[in-house]
């Protein structure tokens, strides 16, 4: 019996033939866990699924990672969407990958929580970074598409709330590939030729899918670097956007974003009219407690009568005069008296006063007073002072009173 013969070449091409003629496998989705993913500089990206049994090699070209809306990393579960051939050149079979999936979750949601991450962690959302809005803006620069009903519901609450303000739009397509380049550049524009004094970014409600232009990492940074303070209007109060997370301020909806950027003219006018009310109130006492000052000037002697009040000081100076007068004399005779009494105590006092009873102030030449006869010998000179005089005499003898 004659064997057929055939290459490896042959072999391999005829189990891809069977392989892509095969229905199922031209059509599978594979549920599995990443591993070894690698992306090449080429766009190609190359992984293997597993279980816990078994594995399987996959590719996904550039042309279909492009179209990933995650980024896929080892260890994840997913379920990756192609069909099964074989690579001639090694004579493997593997996965040609067209897209793929979270296990369990949305390959969107798995893209926003991923986006998130990298740019919490990268300090975009961080509440130290985030600027106050004006109280009054004079313009406000809105950051959405043209046709939708959005804008018309913003414009309709600012003119309603605060018409003193300006409101400059800047149309941009707010859905699909082209939305997230346009919405950055619309609000890096409005920072260069500083056009306005608050932007609102954002559009009307719709699927995850039409919101994802707000869930783009250059609008994030576009929000990030901006001078001019932005409120992120995206969608229904339930949708959250990254957008959201990194804006000045977050608003439910198109329409709240518009009651937040600008104050209620109502209001405004109920506030100035309690102010101006006060403050009648306030010049009112004022003007009241300065009548009665002048009431009480006015009642005055010095005004009723300006020679009478006069005349009336004078006397009140005379007065006073009169007392310190008469309080000096009593002073001064006082001090006399004292004096009197005083010369009197000294002069009982005084030495001098004692020489007039008949004693005698015996001194030595050098003016030493003599209290005994041992401090003098005979022959030296003494004087001796008396009441009307003094006499200058030489000791011929001493004599102790013992």
């Amino acid at each position: 019996m004659a064997q057929n013969v055939v290459s490896v070449s042959q072999l391999n091409e005829y189990i891809r033939g069977k392989l892509d003629g095969d229905a199922l496998l031209s059509g599978i989705a594979v549920r599995g866990e990443l591993s070894n993913y690698k992306v090449y500089p080429s766009g190609h990206h190359y992984f293997t699924l597993k279980d816990e049994a078994s594995a399987l090699k996959c590719v996904m070209f550039k042309s279909s990672a492009v179209r990933l809306r995650f980024r896929p990393e080892n260890g994840m579960k997913v379920i990756a969407m192609g069909k099964i051939s074989v690579y001639p050149r090694d004579g493997v079979y593997q996965l040609y990958c067209a897209s793929m999936a979270m296990d369990g979750i949305g390959d969107l949601y798995a893209a926003f929580e991923q986006l998130k991450a990298k740019l919490s962690a990268q300090g975009l959302f961080d509440p130290a970074h985030k600027k106050p809005l004006p109280k009054y803006p004079g313009t406000i620069g809105i950051v959405t598409s043209s046709a939708g009903a959005a804008v018309h519901d913003m414009l309709r609450i600012l003119r309603k709330r605060y018409p003193l303000t300006r409101v400059l739009l800047l149309p941009v397509r707010v859905q699909g590939a082209e939305a997230p380049g346009e919405i950055a550049a619309a609000i890096r524009y409005a920072n260069h030729y500083q056009l306005a004094d608050l932007l609102i970014v954002g559009r009307g409600g719709g699927s995850i899918e039409d919101l994802w232009a707000f869930n783009d990492e250059q609008v994030a940074h576009a929000i990030y670097d901006s001078r001019i303070p932005v409120i992120s209007a995206v969608g229904h109060e339930p949708d959250v956007t990254i957008s959201d997370y990194v804006a000045d301020l977050r608003a439910a909806t198109p329409s709240n974003a518009a009651e937040l950027a600008v104050p209620d003219q109502d209001a405004l006018r109920q506030n100035l009219d309690s102010m101006c009310m006060a403050m009648t109130t306030a010049l009112t006492r004022q003007v009241k407690a300065a009548r009665q000052h002048l009431q009480v000037l006015s009642g005055s002697p010095a005004l009723q009568s300006p020679t009478g009040y006069l005349e009336q000081r004078r006397k009140s100076l005379e007065l006073l005069q009169n007392r310190l007068v008469s309080a000096e004399t009593r002073t001064v005779e006082r001090k006399n008296r004292q004096f009197i009494e005083l010369t009197s105590k000294l002069d009982a006092m005084s030495p001098l006063k004692v020489l007039t009873r008949g004693y005698a102030l015996v001194r030595r030449e050098n003016g030493m007073v003599l209290k005994s006869v041992r401090q003098i010998e005979p022959g030296e000179r003494i004087k001796v002072s008396l009441s009307d005089g003094s006499l200058t005499a030489a000791v011929t003898e001493k004599e102790n009173a013992e």
